[in-house]
C-alpha cells in the first residue's frame, strides 16, 4: 500500500468532522471508550507534567487524559485538520475547561513546532497510520520527548488469524454502508478499511519504534487484536 496523501487525508476528515464522534462510537459499538480508558490508565502509571496528544482530532483522547491526570497537567492537542479542531474547541467550551492548560493547535506530526525535549508523554490514537512518513513522524515524536519520556500509540492492528475473515468482511462490506448512514460519506470509511489493511501488525510496529530510537517497548493487543496499545521510552 502506498503512503497516505496528506491532502486527501485532510479532506476526508474535513468532510466527516461534524459527525466524527457519533460515527466512532456507533461503528465501534462503544468499545472505543474502553480503548481510550486503557490508554489513560497506562498514561497515569508514571508522572507526566507536559503531555502532547497528536492527531487529537475532536479531542476525545485529550479530554480522557484530562479526566485521568492531575489538574495541573499541561495537555496540548495537535492536528492538521482545522474543522476537527473546531469540534474539539466547542467541546472544551461546553466542558468549561481552561484554555491555557487544554490547548488545541494546528500542526504537522512530521514537523512538530516544539523544541527538543519538551514533553514527558506523547499520545497518538488512530492517527499514526495516516502519516505520509511514519518513520519521520516517530522520529519527530522521539525528538520532542524528554529523556526517558514515553510514547503511547493506540492504533488499529492486524487481528488474530482466526478473526481476520470476519473482521475484513466487516471493514469491506458492512462498515462503509453503516458509515454512510451515520455521516453521509461512504468513501471516507472505505479509506479507513484500506488504511487498516495496509498497517503493520503489533510486532511490526515494535520494529518501527526501535528504528525511531525507542526502547523498553511493549504492547497490549485489544479486542482480538483489531487494536493494539504500544508503549515506548525515549533513551535516557
Amino acid at each position: 500500500m502506498s503512503s497516505p496523501d496528506p491532502e486527501s487525508v485532510r479532506a476526508t476528515f474535513e468532510k466527516v468532522a461534524h459527525r466524527y464522534d457519533l460515527a466512532n462510537h456507533f461503528l465501534s459499538g462503544g468499545i472505543d471508550y474502553l480503548w481510550r480508558n486503557r490508554l489513560v490508565k497506562l498514561a497515569r502509571e508514571e508522572a507526566c507534567q507536559q503531555v502532547l496528544d497528536l492527531a487529537t482530532g475532536s479531542g476525545d483522547v485529550l479530554f480522557a487524559l484530562r479526566n485521568g491526570l492531575p489538574l495541573d497537567t499541561q495537555i496540548t492537542g495537535v492536528d492538521f485538520c482545522e474543522p476537527m479542531l473546531d469540534q474539539a474547541r466547542i467541546k472544551r467550551s461546553l466542558k468549561g475547561l481552561n484554555e491555557s492548560s487544554n490547548i488545541f493547535t494546528t500542526g504537522d506530526c512530521l514537523s512538530l513546532d516544539f523544541p527538543d525535549d519538551s514533553f514527558d508523554l506523547i499520545t497518538i490514537s488512530f492517527g499514526l497510520r495516516n502519516l505520509a512518513d511514519r518513520e519521520k513522524g516517530l522520529q519527530e515524536m522521539n525528538r520532542v520527548l524528554k529523556p526517558n519520556g514515553r510514547l503511547l500509540v493506540l492504533e488499529f492492528s492486524q487481528p488474530y488469524f482466526w478473526f481476520r475473515p470476519f473482521y475484513y468482511f466487516y471493514l469491506r462490506f458492512v462498515l462503509p454502508w453503516m458509515a454512510r448512514f451515520v455521516t453521509g460519506d461512504r468513501d471516507a470509511y472505505l479509506y479507513l478499511g484500506t488504511s487498516i489493511a495496509g498497517f503493520p501488525d503489533r510486532f511490526g510496529l515494535v520494529g518501527e519504534f526501535k528504528k525511531a530510537g525507542f526502547e523498553r517497548i511493549r504492547f497490549s493487543a485489544l479486542t482480538f487484536s483489531i487494536v493494539a496499545l504500544h508503549l515506548g521510552y525515549k533513551k535516557s
